[in-house]
């Protein structure tokens, strides 16, 4: 039988990465394929392993990449705090990503009170809690990563489409929005979150690859589910739809070889060609953070 495009591209990918484990430390803010073989453990954990080519995908979920901690006052996030930390070491490739859960207020908020330091509170701005949580983070990561055996990298600021105005649009929300954004830039700009994040991954010492996903998503205020009427209430933050995390994976594989990536139809090269085609309008979020 012959080989599919998608099935050809998983096996390129494997092949890149082979014998190594993988871990994505996930907040949920996107959807990865439905896989039989994946497990949910009791710690959060989910494995995948391509036996044929020694890789074990882990899914790790984090919603703050700090610890919340139960004690009699009720749940504290603890932004100098990283005890869950134990789970990520040792792996060969690390991606992170943080900062949907950290705007979630009343019931969908995970904590009930705040401690930085010896300060506990009953809330913080959410920016400043976010750069004080991500900074313990970058401490964790000068602490324990080794860059010789891991290469780190950190998914960059997931964006909502809540505010029609912010794209010039009378629409509330995401709300039947089909088509994305034209051009290349946001009309709203960046997210502040996006300064906080690269203020913070300047800081770190250690390499850090930041996959910068963000004015991408921005674009396409056509990829949520409720872009489609799918799902109870109004859901502009998720990217259930296929298509955008496509995107942000290819990019991710792209670069487990030196930025290799497989773009279908881009010319009459083979296909052999392609998958080792360098692709430098893609590569631009995969280069090592600037930290000078």
């Amino acid at each position: 039988m012959e080989e599919t495009i998608t099935e050809m591209y998983n096996r390129e990918v494997n092949r890149l990465i082979r014998g190594e484990d993988v871990m994505w430390d996930n907040e949920g803010v996107r959807i990865e394929p439905e896989e039989p073989t994946i497990h949910k453990t009791p710690n959060f954990i989910k494995e995948k392993s391509a036996l044929d080519y020694g890789v074990t995908i882990y899914l790790y979920h984090s919603t703050y990449l700090v610890d919340i901690v139960n004690e009699n006052i009720g749940r504290v996030l603890k932004l100098d705090l990283i005890q869950g930390g134990n789970a990520w070491k040792g792996m060969d490739v690390l991606v992170f990503n943080s900062w949907h859960w950290w705007t979630h207020t009343g019931r969908s908020k995970r904590w009930d009170y705040v401690q930085y330091s010896s300060t506990v509170s009953k809330d913080m701005d959410r920016l400043e809690a976010y750069f004080k949580g991500m900074t313990t983070w970058a401490r964790w990561v000068d602490l324990n990563v080794n860059p010789s055996q891991t290469k780190l990298y950190f998914q960059g600021i997931s964006p909502k489409h809540y505010k029609g105005k912010e794209w010039g649009s009378s629409s509330k929300d995401c709300y039947r929005e089909v088509q994305p954004i034209q051009g290349s830039t946001y009309p709203a700009g960046l997210p502040e979150a996006q300064g906080v994040l690269k203020k913070v991954l300047a800081s770190v010492k250690k390499p850090v690859y930041l996959l910068d996903i963000t004015t991408l998503s921005q674009l396409r205020k056509d990829a949520h589910p409720s872009s489609y009427g799918v799902g109870s209430g109004v859901d502009c933050s998720h990217w259930c739809v296929p298509g955008l995390p496509d995107t942000w994976n290819q990019l991710l594989y792209a670069s487990f070889n030196q930025l290799i990536i497989f773009i279908e139809g881009t010319s009459d090269l083979p296909i052999q060609d392609h998958l080792h085609k360098l692709n430098d309008e893609l590569n631009e979020g995969l280069r090592p953070f600037d930290q000078e």
